[in-house]
């Protein structure tokens, strides 16, 4: 006899009743009307993303939880920018699941609600927690779907929350176990299944030196670990000829600052400032999994920003791969540095579009705080697919302007050809960040996604715990595997 506990949905009626979905509706058949009846004692209407448990029910499963899913009606919602069903359902599901953990309990059947890609990813996500070097662990908890569901729409967003919680295990981890070396082992390692149309390169520091990358060996050199060039290169596309999509991700495994250190207080969460790395290694780990029809080069530079004799000063001059000189005014916008000199290298591929994501600026927090990544593109069509991406999978983006005054604040420069901060210092620094970027760019295509903003989850995204990352794949470090996926057909032919 079955002991897994079952987790289904309810949708308030406008009269504030409840319609169950089908499965829970079927549930509530065999029990001859008992679960509505219970609901309805039970308390008020269930609203949006609360849950009750009922025991006892059938002797199948232990316990019965039921989760409220919102108003049925409500579907892409044109002030929210995002599906607000899908939204709801992943997050009622996430937090049903953490109820029944809580209850350790190991195994959970989870209504698809009528749209079980949203319910697996709200499970996966929802249940994710970093304790491995805890003593004392949370359940590890199992999910499957029940019932008759879209058992490939089950599969795809487990598969896609897998993908976005590898991003968030490696951003949660501390800095001293999630070395450049040992982020480009990890992410090897899990690619390893996929060897027969993945290919990984671990470029050692004579390599970038060979290709005279002197922006990121500038920033390397403070610390005693030594860099890594990620390259990893999925052909999913038996077409040869199909240029590929290039994603470039900031892989600063800890950020002190350096020589302009940062302020102690807060200092332990640049251990994550590696999450655009972690969400485009992340994203081709997903494509390789979900075998989709496309090619994919992801490059992340890898290393560490510290303070030592050897680190850079400011005013320093260093010369990038393209043979722009920089003058390094503050040794804590590296980030900058580092996707210099990767982006120059992305362009040796011929790329349908390049997408870069990092953890960039405070800058980009302070303007749109954690709702959105910040996007600076200078591609209408590239900026139209990551917005419809986002739309469809609550991962929200906002267009930030890419205007020539931000460009002339970061080249007014006194012994450079640019500098590596804007002219006025905080001011629009989001947008004299992304002017900089800009100069190391050639392609028609090409998007900069901040996403410093998106970085911490407090508790505005219901679907994660409070931890350090919110979602790489939903808008958390956004670019992620689900856009990637979404815009599968537009990198076609």
């Amino acid at each position: 006899r079955s002991t897994t506990p079952l987790l289904s949905g309810s949708l308030p009626l406008e009269d504030d009743s409840l319609h169950l979905t089908e499965s829970a509706a079927g549930v509530d058949r065999v029990l001859s009307g008992k679960l509505t009846e219970l609901l309805k004692i039970s308390g008020p209407g269930l609203k949006k993303g609360k849950s009750r448990i009922f025991y006892g029910l059938h002797e199948d499963f232990p316990c019965i939880a039921v989760v409220g899913l919102g108003r049925n009606s409500l579907g892409v919602c044109g002030t929210e920018y995002w599906d607000t069903c899908k939204e709801n359902i992943r997050a009622a599901i996430a937090g049903g699941c953490r109820v029944l953990q809580n209850h350790v309990l190991t195994h959970i059947e989870v209504d698809g609600c009528n749209d079980s890609q949203s319910a697996a990813e709200g499970a996966v996500l929802g249940l994710f927690t970093y304790d491995d070097l805890k003593t004392k662990k949370k359940t590890r908890v199992t999910t499957q779907l029940h019932g008759s569901g879209c058992v490939s729409g089950w599969e795809k967003g487990v598969l896609y929350g897998e993908g976005q919680n590898l991003a968030r295990y490696l951003m949660e981890a501390p800095a001293n176990h999630v070395t450049p070396s040992v982020f480009a082992d990890t992410i090897t390692n899990r690619l390893a299944p996929y060897a027969d149309h993945v290919t990984v390169h671990k470029r050692s520091q004579e390599w970038i030196e060979e290709q005279q990358m002197g922006a990121f060996l500038s920033v390397s050199k403070g610390s005693e670990e030594p860099p890594v060039f990620l390259e990893l290169h999925y052909n999913g596309c038996p077409d040869n000829t199909q240029c590929p999509l290039l994603l470039v991700g900031k892989g600063i495994t800890f950020d002190s600052g350096g020589i302009s250190l940062k302020p102690p207080s807060g200092m332990d969460a640049m251990r994550a400032d590696m999450g655009g790395a972690a969400t485009v290694c992340s994203a081709i780990v997903t494509a390789a999994a979900l075998n989709l029809p496309i090619n994919i080069i992801g490059l992340a530079p890898l290393c560490e920003n510290m303070p030592s004799g050897k680190a850079n000063k400011p005013g320093d001059v260093v010369t990038a791969k393209n043979g722009k000189t920089i003058q390094v005014d503050n040794t804590d916008a590296e980030g900058r540095l580092i996707l210099a000199d990767a982006l120059c290298y992305a362009h040796s591929f011929n790329p349908r579009a390049i997408v870069n994501a990092a953890t960039l600026t405070g800058a980009m927090d302070v303007a749109l705080g954690s709702a959105a990544t910040g996007v600076f593109t200078n591609s209408d069509w590239l900026w139209e697919q990551l917005h419809k991406a986002s739309v469809v999978t609550g991962d929200r983006v906002w267009r930030m302007p890419l205007f020539q005054h931000y460009t002339r604040q970061v080249t007014d420069c006194q012994l450079a050809d640019l500098n590596n901060v804007g002219k006025y210092s905080r001011s629009g620094g989001a947008c004299t960040a992304a002017a900089f970027l800009r100069e190391f760019v050639t392609a028609p295509h090409w998007a900069h996604l901040d996403i410093a903003g998106v970085m911490t989850n407090k508790d505005e995204v219901t679907v994660l715990k409070y931890l350090l990352q919110k979602r790489p794949g939903q808008n958390g470090s956004t670019l992620s595997l689900k856009h990637v996926q979404h815009k599968t057909q537009q990198f076609k032919g």
